[in-house]
């Protein structure tokens, strides 16, 4: 099946799954109501209904919220989602809950100060990292 065409199944199974019947006049009222920039218009949901578009990735952010679907699963289907979910643990399993914690407390400092972070780790590791491996 084409990818156009499949994205087209999962949001129709994704609209029914909700309560919302996939049609082009409800797609397009329900989502101009959730998504904050320029309005979609009649024509660009009945494309993404009928298998000739996918929307952005900040349009498909909002549909996935709204239908309550992962947007991966979503723009890609079940078997990428399944992989994403596989990495993911492999990712988490990787780390004791004290490294855990750091990255978490990483990733909620503002993009300035995770660079200078980065920065930091790089003169590290270029310094002392290859020293303390052995």
């Amino acid at each position: 099946m084409d990818e156009k065409m499949a994205f087209s199944q999962r949001l129709a199974d994704a609209l029914r799954a909700s309560g919302y019947e996939p049609r082009p006049s409800v797609l397009e009222k329900e989502f101009n109501t959730r998504y904050w920039g320029r309005p979609v218009t009649y024509q660009a949901v009945t494309r993404w209904l009928k298998g000739e578009a996918v929307p952005g990735q900040d349009k498909l952010q909002v549909l996935a919220e709204w239908l309550g679907v992962e947007p991966q699963y979503l723009r890609f289907g079940e078997a990428v989602v399944g992989r994403i979910r596989e990495r993911k643990t492999r990712w988490e399993e990787g780390f004791s809950a004290e490294e855990r914690q750091l990255l978490d407390a990483y990733l909620r400092l503002p993009m300035d100060k995770r660079k200078l972070l980065c920065e930091l780790m790089r003169t590290f590791v270029a310094a002392y990292g290859e020293k303390d491996r052995t």
